[in-house]
């Protein structure tokens, strides 16, 4: 039966999740509280003729969903379908990580690479299919939820005994146990510990789940590499919403949603912050869950041992996103062309003590990073013969010591001398800065604490757990409101999965 379904949030998932209750035959509305859609996928301009987006490569996003939505017809492409990741040297001497292998390695880890890579993506594949399906609910009893329960246990047994013996030893290992049981390179084991940990309150000594963030990350199947899309990110997401809109979605920008509608235990629409309401059978946020559940619906219709928990959930951030507009190439040293994602992670301790410094409310003067120079392969991103820098920064402590307003231009400085490192004529080549903290992140994109995921990417808040046993499925404690942000199973991470999920979550329900 065809539902009036209202979207709160015009960001990936909720677009996605648009376009899917569309297709499907639904009348949906999105309302996007800024005035641009995409969220953190949008590509901005940040400088005149310079733009870049908050996300800026894809490596979980799906060929399923590209296909169902038929993105490629709205003008999504890729740039580049296999960016190769270097590991920068402080001397020079990097190594460069692909999907076939390593280059510049030693001999003994060049040979435990093939081995390492195996075991992630046996162990990927084992749970990728079960990041498109609604998660069971393990007490229903109902035969969906146990098949899909049977379903997730034969994956694993068919590992076979050792591959998934070592599966259940490695998925809770820190990032730094795991990388040193195969490597010696103080250098690579920094540079793989970075996917492990990037987005989360963690670092490599973290006793965390490493291995869970890899899996994710290793999730899409768009290319055998790390893909770039063309546009920025916003490509992406600029596809989605045509979609949507060729599908009859109706899209409201600057329009804030103040307060989920109940009557009789049920969501039956929105207020805007300008006072108009607006009905619905269906909502779905696409916020944050402490957004979603807190501030939007409110404690007083759920139980308060369900709010005790969504309290308690993790939305510090830790990321800052660094945009610069070059005149000129920077010049790396020891590296001939910097085109690829460039990590400077020069070892573990190094981002062992940058995270030190950010749990205590601070920052170091050395700070981990990610560097893509997106304009090499897409010169839609900056004028001619300029470039776009797009680094993700660790560590920025969201509740930061004397506060962002007043360290804002401290923490640049620390960011450019730790690229000023690496490339020494960094500062020649500027001429344009952006840098958004995690601070931004809330402010500009009502991302909770500005954190990636909408909440910590754990063992504790995974599948069946996430955001929280009561709302795991997408639907929440009260009927007809859904959710579909990185809050909700699978997580953060440019992949719509999460928007997807819930839209068949919709569609089962109703």
């Amino acid at each position: 039966m065809s539902k009036n379904a209202i979207i709160i949030g015009g960001g990936h998932n909720g677009l996605a999740c648009a376009a899917y209750l569309a297709k499907s035959g639904h009348k949906v509305t999105v309302l996007e509280a800024s005035e641009h859609l995409g969220g953190l996928g949008a590509t901005r301009e940040f400088a005149p003729g310079f733009r870049a987006s908050v996300a800026h490569t894809l490596p979980q996003l799906d060929r399923k969903l590209v296909a169902d939505l038929d993105l490629e017809k709205h003008g999504f492409a890729l740039a580049v379908d296999d960016l190769p990741t270097i590991a920068l040297g402080l001397n020079g001497e990097h190594i460069t990580i692909t999907a076939s292998g390593l280059q510049g390695a030693c001999d003994e880890d060049t040979a435990a690479y093939p081995e390492y890579q195996r075991l992630l993506r046996r162990f990927a594949g084992a749970i990728k299919p079960f990041n498109s399906k609604r998660p069971p609910r393990i007490e229903s009893g109902s035969k969906g939820d146990l098949l899909t329960l049977g379903q997730f246990g034969w994956n694993l047994r068919t590992l076979g005994k050792s591959d998934m013996r070592e599966m259940m030893r490695m998925i809770a290992l820190p990032a730094r146990d795991l990388v040193d049981e195969f490597f010696a390179s103080p250098l690579l084991k920094g540079a793989l510990s970075w996917d492990a940990n990037v987005g989360s309150r963690l670092a490599p000594r973290s006793p965390n789940n490493a291995m869970l963030a890899l899996l994710l990350r290793m999730s899409g199947d768009l290319s055998v590499g790390l893909p770039l899309p063309r546009g920025g990110v916003g490509g992406l997401t600029e596809a989605l919403a045509a979609a949507a809109r060729a599908m009859g979605v109706e899209f409201r920008t600057s329009a804030r949603v103040e307060q989920v509608l109940i009557e009789e235990g049920r969501a039956t629409g929105v207020r805007l912050a300008d006072g108009e309401l607006i009905a619905a059978d269906v909502v779905v946020s696409n916020a944050d869950p402490k957004t979603s559940f807190i501030d939007l619906l409110g404690a007083r219709h759920l139980d308060v041992q369900f709010t005790h928990r969504i309290n308690r959930l993790r939305t510090g951030g830790m990321v800052a996103k660094l945009h610069l507009a070059l005149d000129a190439l920077p010049e790396f040293t020891g590296l001939a062309n910097p085109i690829g994602r460039l990590l400077l992670t020069r070892d573990m301790d190094a981002i062992e003590n940058a995270f030190d410094a950010a749990k205590y409310g601070s920052f170091a003067p050395e700070l981990p990073m990610e560097v893509i120079i997106p304009s090499l392969a897409d010169d839609s991103l900056a004028p001619a013969g300029k470039h776009v820098l797009s680094a993700q920064v660790q560590y920025a402590p969201y509740d930061l010591k004397g506060g962002w307003d007043a360290r804002r231009d401290e923490f640049l400085e620390a960011a450019l001398n730790s690229l000023a490192a690496y490339a020494p004529n960094i500062r020649d080549c500027i001429s344009s800065v952006e840098l958004l903290t995690p601070a931004d992140l809330e402010q500009q994109f009502n991302a909770r604490g500005g954190h990636w995921h909408h909440a910590e990417y754990a063992i504790d808040n995974w599948w069946v757990q996430r955001p929280t046993y009561g709302a795991s499925q997408y639907q929440s404690p009260v009927t007809g409101f859904y959710l579909c942000g990185a809050g909700s199973h699978p997580g953060g991470g440019i992949m719509g999965l999460a928007g997807a999920n819930a839209a068949r979550a919709v569609m089962e329900d109703n």
